[in-house]
C-alpha cells in the first residue's frame, strides 16, 4: 500500500492526530489516555507553550490509515538558552510494522527542521516530553511519564536516530523506618529555619512567578532544559488543580525567599484506562515529582525535607508506594537524594538524536 506523509490542518484533523495516541495504546491492558485539550491547543497555536516555538505536525498514512505521527518543533527558547541549533521531534507514536512509514515520516520532519535552521533533532526530551522506556513496558508509569512500546527503539534507530542520553527512574516501597527517616528530615529543616508551604497557600499569581523563577534558575544548567514562561506555569497549574497538585506541592521559604520547591502530583491511577479484569496494582499508584533547590541552599537537606514532607502526606492518605523521579544517569547528586529517601531503580529510559549532516 502507498505511504503518504502529510501535515494535517483544521480542528478535526488535528484532533485525530492527538487521539492517534489512544489508537496505538488501545491493546494495552492499562494505559494513560491522550490529554486532548492540552495537546490540541499546542497544535492550533493557542497554547502559551507555542510562544517562541515553531511547530509542524506530521503523520504517515498507509492505505489511507494513519500509522505514525510526530510533531516537529523549532524551539527558539531552547536555542537561545543553549546556543545550539537543535530541533525536536516530539509526541512520536507509531503502530507496529511501520518501519518504512516512520523512516519517511522522520525524513520529512527533519527536512522541515533543517529548513528552519536546525542541524539535528532530539526525540524523547523537550517541550512536555519524557524519554522512551527501555525495560518496564507493562507496568503503568507515574503520571505524564511516557509508556512507549518496545518496538519504538527499532523504529527510531531505523529512522536514523542514535542514543543520546540515558535516564533512570526510582520507586519507593513505604516502610516504617523510611517514615521515621522522612519525619527526621522535615524536623531538621524546620529547626534550621525553613518553612515548607503548600503551593495552595501562596497567592496564585505569585506562586506561578516564584515557580518560574525558581525552576529556571535551578535547572538552567540541567541538560536539555528549556526555560519556562509564567503563562505556561499558570496553564499547568490550572489543568492540574483538580488533581490535588497545589495542596501536595511545596515551596521551601527562608524568611520571605523561596529557596526550594517540590512539584508533586498525587497518583492519578483512577483516570487510567484498564482492560476488563485488570486491576491497578499498589506499586502502580504513583505520584509525579520534581525538585528544585537554589545553589546557595544545597547541601542543607532542603531537597530531602521537601520530598519527605510530601511523602508523609501521601502516606497519611494511604500510599504504599511512591515515585522519586526520572534522573539523568550521570546526575549523581539527584541519584544520591533518591537513595537517601529510600528509593530503588525501577526502570531505564533513553533519549535519541538524529544529526542531519550524517
Amino acid at each position: 500500500m502507498s505511504i503518504a506523509i502529510e501535515s494535517p490542518q483544521g480542528d478535526d484533523a488535528l484532533t485525530e492526530w492527538v487521539r492517534f495516541h489512544d489508537t496505538v495504546y488501545a491493546e494495552r491492558c492499562v494505559r494513560w489516555s491522550a490529554f486532548v485539550p492540552l495537546d490540541l491547543a499546542i497544535l492550533t497555536g493557542e497554547s502559551p507553550f507555542t510562544r517562541g516555538r515553531r511547530t509542524r505536525p506530521f503523520w504517515a498514512r498507509e492505505g489511507g490509515k494513519v500509522v505514525a505521527r510526530v510533531l516537529a518543533v523549532l524551539d527558539e527558547r531552547y536555542q537561545a538558552h543553549w546556543g545550539e541549533k537543535l530541533g525536536h521531534a516530539l509526541m512520536f507514536e507509531a503502530l507496529p510494522g511501520t518501519r518504512e512509514a516512520v523512516r519517511r515520516l522522520m525524513d520529512e520532519a527533519c527536512e522541515w527542521l533543517a529548513a528552519q535552521g536546525a542541524d539535528a533533532a532530539r526525540a524523547g526530551w523537550g517541550m512536555l516530553e519524557f524519554p522512551y522506556v527501555v525495560d518496564a513496558y507493562e507496568a503503568l508509569p507515574p503520571p505524564f511519564v511516557r509508556h512507549t512500546p518496545a518496538y519504538y527503539h527499532g523504529l527510531l534507530k531505523d529512522a536514523g536516530f542514535e542514543t543520546e542520553r540515558g535516564w533512570v527512574d526510582y520507586k519507593i516501597r513505604v516502610r516504617p523506618d523510611l517514615v521515621a527517616r522522612w519525619e527526621g528530615s522535615v524536623e531538621a529543616a524546620r529547626r534550621a529555619g525553613y518553612a515548607l508551604v503548600p503551593f495552595a497557600e501562596v497567592e496564585p499569581r505569585r506562586r506561578a512567578a516564584v515557580f518560574e523563577e525558581l525552576w529556571n534558575e535551578c535547572f538552567a544548567q540541567h541538560w536539555g532544559y528549556t526555560p519556562f514562561i509564567v503563562e505556561e506555569v499558570e496553564l499547568l497549574f490550572h489543568n492540574l488543580e483538580g488533581t490535588g497538585m497545589l495542596e501536595s506541592s511545596l515551596f521551601a521559604f527562608e524568611e520571605d525567599r523561596a529557596v526550594g520547591g517540590l512539584w508533586l502530583n498525587p497518583e492519578m491511577s483512577s483516570t487510567a484506562v484498564t482492560a476488563p479484569g485488570r486491576q491497578i496494582r499498589d506499586d502502580e499508584r504513583l505520584n509525579f515529582l520534581g525538585i528544585a533547590v537554589r545553589a546557595a541552599a544545597r547541601g542543607r537537606g532542603v531537597n530531602l525535607a521537601l520530598a519527605s514532607c510530601a511523602y508523609l502526606d501521601l502516606v497519611r492518605h494511604g500510599a504504599t508506594h511512591l515515585s522519586y523521579t526520572l534522573v539523568l544517569d550521570d546526575n549523581w547528586p539527584s541519584r544520591r537524594t533518591a537513595e537517601k529517601l529510600g528509593a530503588d531503580v525501577c526502570a531505564n529510559y533513553l533519549v535519541y538524536r538524529r544529526n542531519f549532516g550524517r
